[in-house]
């Protein structure tokens, strides 16, 4: 059975992740959160309909009132909740290829579940599913909805309004919509608001999401931004709650630099509230020594955008996120929305005498990073106990010009190695010693 990752569940369609199963943690969600009514949306998938169809049928077989969005980006379906203070389930497998699809289950208010809830909820659902097979699946037409775009355009006007005061026109703006949850909402939001657009990957065929474009896969935007003369381009994955920049230039603004861009921005207008800022254990030392720089506090958390958010109402902070792009702005919405940080994002270049690339530029240096994901034999905790003396000797190869950081995956028999430090060769060679004393052990 699957159970919840660091965002909801996920697998392959039709196999891991079944019509009946998803019925069946539909049913089981709303029931541990007691709830009356339940807002539905989903991604281009092809397999997202009939998902959709088996989640609905089986919510109003239980007397649960559904809405159903249609297509709408994850962040759109939050928003929804938080708007009427209901449940929601985003059908998505986010930036993964579209064999995959995934759930994502939003508490009353648009809040993300709780330890505690997802525990109960895995808890009843293997009780469910050991007494019998759902019988909520397939199409009906007494029980399907039809969708309500007017969920969606709430959604986009409402975005529109928090920038209504900056002019976009003189902007030039290259949109990669991986053709996902945002091909014609992000076209038309900023369209609306009076930049020129260029849009691609923007045909969704049900197959085609995320395929060689999107956040993931950004050569595609690089080139096209650099082609067509823009001032830059964004790219959103699949269901939209995270993005990638790229400057004039054609050079990616990743996760690191659009929040410290953002961050420096609202400390100078007064919005920072507590004067701190909550990333993730992956962010880049770049950052830190830039938001020590800039007189920012940082608040560090494992990774996932659920940490991010636990820390930021810990903390009542204002902004957090991630490197790969989750940026949350917690005044504003529950969940990392890539449609409102790209417009936020798009008012400070608006309103500033500079181009992307020297904003992200004074905003933060980048340290050389080297990723290794290494498959290992079976799961593992505690290794960073395990590997204590190869990760010291490492970190004291560094000095403090560089970090280390060894975690094991919580969902796959996967160990991640990532070294930072001031010159790339260094980095990787660190890197490599340490890949390869875990593969002698663990491989």
């Amino acid at each position: 059975m699957l159970t919840f990752g660091t965002d909801g569940v996920r697998g392959k369609f039709g196999t891991e992740l079944t019509e009946s199963y998803a019925a069946d943690l539909a049913v089981v969600a709303a029931q541990v959160l007691q709830c009356k009514t339940v807002v539905i949306g989903r991604d281009t998938r092809e397999s997202g309909v009939l998902l959709e169809t088996a989640i609905a049928n089986a919510l109003v077989k239980e007397g649960i009132e559904t809405q159903l969005m249609g297509v709408a980006p994850t962040p759109a379906i939050a928003f929804s909740a938080m708007r009427r203070n209901v449940v929601a389930i985003a059908i998505t497998a986010s930036h993964n290829l579209y064999q995959d699809n995934g759930i994502k289950i939003f508490g009353a208010g648009g809040r993300k579940l709780s330890d505690s809830e997802q525990e109960e909820i895995e808890k009843q659902l293997l009780e469910r599913t050991r007494k019998s097979a759902s019988g909520a699946i397939g199409a009906s037409s007494d029980l399907a909805k039809t969708a309500k775009p007017e969920l969606v355009k709430e959604y986009c006007d409402w975005l529109s309004q928090i920038v209504d005061t900056t002019d976009f026109s003189k902007l030039h703006v290259v949109l990669d919509c991986a053709n996902g949850a945002y091909s014609n909402v992000a076209p038309e939001v900023f369209t609306k608001l009076g930049a020129t657009v260029t849009t691609i990957n923007a045909t969704p065929d049900g197959r085609n999401i995320n395929e060689q474009c999107g956040a993931t896969h950004p050569a595609m935007l690089c080139s096209v931004v650099k082609s067509v003369g823009a001032h830059f381009g964004i790219a959103f994955d699949g269901d939209g709650d995270r993005l990638i920049a790229v400057d004039e230039t054609g050079e990616i603004v990743d996760g690191d630099h659009l929040i410290a861009i953002s961050a420096t921005e609202m400390k100078r207008r007064g919005t920072l509230r507590n004067n701190k800022v909550a990333v993730t254990v992956m962010t880049n030392i770049g950052f830190h020594q830039a938001m020590k720089k800039a007189e920012i506090e940082v608040v560090t958390t494992p990774v996932g955008d659920r940490s991010v958010l636990a820390a930021l109402e810990e903390n009542s902070l204002v902004l957090g996120g991630e490197q790969s792009g989750h940026i949350i702005y917690r005044d504003l919405a529950t969940t990392g929305d890539g449609l409102l940080a790209a417009l936020m994002l798009s008012a400070i270049v608006a309103g500033a005498n500079k181009t992307l690339g020297e904003i992200a530029s004074a905003a933060m240096t980048s340290f050389p990073q080297v990723l290794i994901n290494l498959r290992v034999s079976k799961r593992v905790e505690n290794i960073e106990k395990l590997f204590e003396s190869e990760i010291a000797v490492a970190e004291k190869s560094l000095q403090a010009n560089g970090r280390v950081l060894v975690r094991a995956s919580g969902t796959e028999p996967m160990v991640r190695v990532m070294v930072e430090a001031s010159q790339q060769a260094t980095a990787e060679s660190v890197a490599a010693t340490l890949a390869q004393a875990i593969t002698t052990r663990l491989g």
